[in-house]
């Protein structure tokens, strides 16, 4: 089999954040094996909600964990993205990287402090933590698939348009699913505030990645 030479060298940063990510996954499923196994099992079945969803906290040093990698790998992505579209931006642009990521946490900070503010308002608090938490965990689980991905993109194949828009496409979808489940676990409370349920809809689960859209464009 003959081999290819890379036309464009991985800057060193962003091999050592990839280890990074590795070395947050291997902490988390150390310090909660058992867990860990069950949550990778969430693409094919919902045990890890039954097992885990009571008393679970957003917080919880296994959900930050994931989260911290969720954070390193959507950033890279979303690094990859940028330099595969504009020509401006070169995969050295370390200060691009640093913004993408400031501009990442803000963002879910900002919408996960909104919606808990609209639950504390509409005294739904323990429904919302709970949705929270399960969209948290879907998150955290398409980030896995993600940084996969991104070892593809960075050191097996050059990417171009249309793996890029197969894995937004297949991001997408899995986010949407993931939703549907979400929701189907408050349908009873989703039927007595359905007016509300449309507005927090297109308040919160459109609007702010149609605006994140706007800005990346």
């Amino acid at each position: 089999m003959e081999l290819f030479e890379r036309f464009t060298p991985v800057p060193d940063w962003i091999s050592l954040l990839i280890v990074g990510s590795l070395i947050l996954i291997s902490v988390a499923k150390w310090v909660q094996t058992t867990r860990f196994n069950d949550f990778v099992q969430l693409v094919f079945t919902n045990k890890y909600f039954f097992l885990y969803d009571k008393g679970s906290k957003v917080f919880s040093t296994f959900n930050m964990l994931l989260f911290a990698n969720q954070v390193v790998v959507v950033s890279i992505f979303l690094f990859l993205l940028l330099a595969h579209f504009s020509e401006d931006v070169s995969t050295g642009d370390y200060l691009l990287f640093i913004r993408i990521v400031g501009f990442f946490i803000l963002f879910i900070a900002l919408k996960f402090y909104l919606e808990k503010t609209i639950a504390h308002l509409f005294s739904m608090d323990k429904q919302v933590e709970r949705y929270l938490y399960q969209k948290l965990s879907y998150r955290n689980l398409i980030s896995l698939f993600l940084l996969i991905v991104n070892l593809l993109f960075l050191y097996a194949l050059k990417p171009n348009t249309l793996l890029f828009l197969v894995v937004i496409i297949a991001i997408i979808v899995s986010n949407v699913l993931a939703l549907i489940y979400s929701y189907k676990t408050h349908e009873k409370q989703i039927r007595s505030n359905f007016f509300y349920f449309i507005l927090y809809l297109c308040a919160l689960e459109i609007s702010p990645y149609y605006i994140l859209y706007k800005v990346l464009v």
